[in-house]
């Protein structure tokens, strides 16, 4: 079953959502059945609260318990005000209604079960050789109450897997550390711009593996959200079915309206990162997103004076080994391969392209943070560093050119150039 609507310059209205939602669920025998909902936590654009309400009326009172988790991956808590905010009611004591709303606890083992291993010699085999280790699949153990699982989400393009939603939401946004770790350093050796934006990748199917081993009946619900001139941010599509064939038909959608195509390059590139991204760990996507239309020797400016943060979650490891091009890692694995893969990842996402020649690190493009991280913490995590108060926007709008572009709301629309399919190649060496 796959149904859905999109539509590339217009929002679907309140009824044809519920419509869409309605269908579905109507077609699925939901009697005295526990549903559990997973739905993304506030660094995601989503109508979260239209979609939980929708949930809460058409099944609230049809099933034994309706309950929601929030697919952290590895992102901070919500308390019960952010919950509020992401759900759009009150949320008390962690519920609203009947309904559980839940956090995923990444944070503490007992939170995971396994479920089964992919082994080394399929991973060398999906990857093209480039990755090969047994990779143990764990997952929310929460999930294992429940009769039936649905997925809520947006999807658009993704630094580590080409697309965000679908199974996603699963592998990382509940699951335990493995196939993060796993994964994303994939993404990472392959690299940003030769996986963002591209539907079919070894991390997707990967993640579909891992997905294919829970063994509940899961349905989908991938919405494509973006802004349409003059009007908030909308929900131009909504599909509905496997998360294999909702997420493939909202990705389909999302790279006709989430992929800015550019005639060329820029010298420098200021990235507005807008306050729903609250650590560079989030507000990274302003880099990851642009970086393929910056000229070779060119600059990001990561503009967000409200960031203070590296990472809520892991700033003492950038404190640590800072970030670096992926070569850096690759050669001198065995200096850095027992440290947590996924920051081995985010600091190259955040470095961009580049090579590690004779001991010397010379990246392709600048990485100048103009937010509320201090010069020295910017300068210790080899970072570039520009006082905020020293961009007047209105000026730098104003004298936008051929060589200065300014990017509004950075972090989930990617631009690419139209005449430059790839940057960089992936790295031939096998990681284990």
């Amino acid at each position: 079953m796959l149904i859905g609507q999109g539509y590339e310059d217009a929002a679907l209205s309140e009824e044809e959502v519920r419509d869409l939602v309605s269908e579905a669920t109507s077609k699925i025998n939901l009697s005295d059945q526990k549903v559990l909902i997973i739905i993304p936590d506030l660094t995601r654009s989503a109508p979260v609260p239209q979609m939980c309400s929708l949930f809460r009326e058409l099944l609230e009172e049809r099933v034994a318990a309706l309950d929601f988790i929030v697919a952290l991956g590895t992102h901070p808590k919500l308390d019960d005000d952010a919950l509020s905010q992401l759900v759009g009611q009150p949320v008390v004591n962690g519920r609203v209604g009947k309904c559980q709303v839940l956090n995923h606890h990444w944070d503490e083992p007992e939170t995971f079960v396994t479920l089964g291993t992919i082994d080394a010699a399929t991973l060398h085999e999906v990857t093209g050789g480039l990755m090969a280790r047994d990779v143990p699949v764990t997952v929310n153990r929460k999930i294992l109450e429940y009769d039936h699982l649905f997925v809520c989400g947006p999807t658009v393009p993704h630094e580590a897997v080409g697309f965000s939603g679908g199974n996603k939401y699963f592998f990382p946004g509940i699951s335990g550390p493995e196939v993060i770790d796993f994964t994303h350093w994939l993404g990472a050796v392959i690299s940003n711009v030769n996986v963002i934006g591209i539907v079919d990748t070894p991390i997707r199917r990967i993640i579909d593996m891992a997905a294919a081993m829970i063994d509940r009946p899961k349905l989908c619900f991938s919405m494509v959200v973006r802004k349409i001139a003059g009007q908030a941010a909308g929900l131009s599509g909504l599909f509905i079915g496997t998360p294999e064939e909702a997420f493939a038909a909202a990705a389909d959608l999302s790279g006709r309206v989430h992929i800015e195509w550019v005639e060329k390059q820029y010298r420098r590139v200021l990235s507005l990162v807008p306050k729903q991204y609250d650590d560079l760990w989030t507000g990274s996507k302003g880099i990851f997103k642009l970086e393929p239309i910056v000229a070779d020797g060119g600059e990001i400016i990561l503009y967000a004076p409200h960031i203070n943060e590296l990472s809520y979650s892991y700033g003492q490891w950038f404190d640590e080994f800072g970030y670096h091009v992926r070569d850096y890692y690759l050669q001198q694995w065995d200096r850095f391969r027992d440290y947590p893969w996924l920051m081995l990842a985010h600091s190259a996402y955040v470095k961009g392209s580049g090579e590690f020649r004779d001991g010397v690190e010379q990246p392709r493009i600048r990485v100048t943070l103009a937010s509320g991280i201090p010069r020295e913490r910017c300068e210790q995590v080899n970072l570039g560093y520009r006082d905020p108060a020293t961009i007047n926007l209105h000026q730098w709008q104003a004298s936008a050119d051929n060589d200065l572009l300014v990017v509004p709301n950075a972090g989930e629309v990617l631009h690419r150039v139209r005449t430059k399919a790839s940057l960089t190649r992936p790295h031939p060496a096998t990681v284990s």
